[in-house]
């Protein structure tokens, strides 16, 4: 099943502010030559180091699905597992076929972070294949397992990938770098829309250093947890993503002008243009926001959910 984790939320350039005075920042993708939701191919290679599979789980949370990755020189016989995503037949099938046709072993599965959409067939793939699973945790690595840190580069499959600290979705949240340049993402940047910063675990001061983080890697590709490959100006996604959190505070200091509001009333507000079934998430994007501009002193929060201005 998709853990609590599936949390992102749909947009982009069609949604309109709905504060006043508040402008929309433009997302460069719009003019880009993405696939159409539901429209991306199961299996892509994307350079010769990485081989995309997409999992069969889409859905609203999900986009079109979780993506693996399987990393490796293609003359190494082995490869890395990332994100192998949902326990399901068929995907694993898929993931065997690409194994397969590379006349790899899988020698290594990492996962991004601890959500199940990533990381549920972490462990049991990991013991099918004899490989050791690697994440920032030790809950999601397993007894077995190699817990990550900050800033290692792994030697492993032929290839060299880099460890990236990209807490902010969530606070075990990591990115892997490969030798192209490319970056794998997890939930740090979806390929379509914006991701969430979970609460009450993520953290939005955490998330905005991280996106930094990635832009100062100068990323030749955003391979991301979820949507189409981000390959033509990964720099302006993310300059993208950090005016896209900017609006957000904009919006709701300038809803919080008018007088206190409850939190849901702020997110009918902020999100009047995002479908229904995804405000759960925004609820969760905005108490973390509001978590933030808590810690700077410009807002107060009341025992019954009410917030102000400070």
């Amino acid at each position: 099943m998709v853990a609590e984790a599936s949390c992102r939320l749909r947009g982009g350039p069609e949604a309109r502010a709905t504060v006043p005075g508040v402008d929309v920042p433009a997302d460069p993708r719009a003019t880009w030559d993405l696939p159409r939701p539901g429209a991306m191919q199961t299996t892509v290679e994307l350079e010769p180091l990485v081989t995309r599979v997409l999992a069969p789980n889409p859905s609203g949370m999900t986009l079109d699905g979780t993506n693996t990755y399987v990393v490796g020189d293609p003359g190494s016989g082995q490869a890395v597992l990332v994100d192998p995503g949902p326990d399901d037949a068929a995907h694993l099938a898929a993931v065997e076929q690409v194994l397969t046709g590379r006349n790899a072993r899988c020698v290594a599965v990492l996962v991004t972070h601890h959500h199940g959409d990533h990381a549920e067939a972490a462990l049991p793939w990991g013991e099918r294949f004899g490989a050791q699973v690697a994440a920032a945790v030790p809950a999601v690595a397993g007894p077995r397992g190699r817990v990550l840190e900050p800033g290692e580069r792994l030697a492993l499959a032929g290839t060299t990938i880099g460890v990236v600290p990209t807490p902010g979705h969530t606070g075990d949240h990591l990115a892997f770098r490969v030798e192209s340049g490319a970056v794998l993402v997890g939930d740090h940047v979806l390929g379509r829309g914006t991701s969430v910063v979970t609460h009450p675990e993520g953290d939005v001061v955490a998330y905005l250093e991280s996106l930094r983080r990635v832009h100062d890697l100068g990323p030749s590709a955003l391979y991301c947890g979820h949507g189409p490959e981000l390959t033509e100006d990964p720099g302006a996604v993310l300059d993208f993503y950090l005016a896209h959190r900017a609006y957000r505070e904009h919006q709701l200091l300038t809803a919080l002008a008018d007088g206190p509001r409850t939190v849901d009333q702020l997110v009918a507000i902020v999100y009047a243009e995002v479908p229904r079934q995804l405000w759960p998430a925004a609820m969760q994007s905005t108490r973390a926001t509001l978590a933030k501009l808590r810690a700077e002193g410009r807002v107060e929060a009341e025992a019954d959910d009410t917030v102000r201005l400070a």
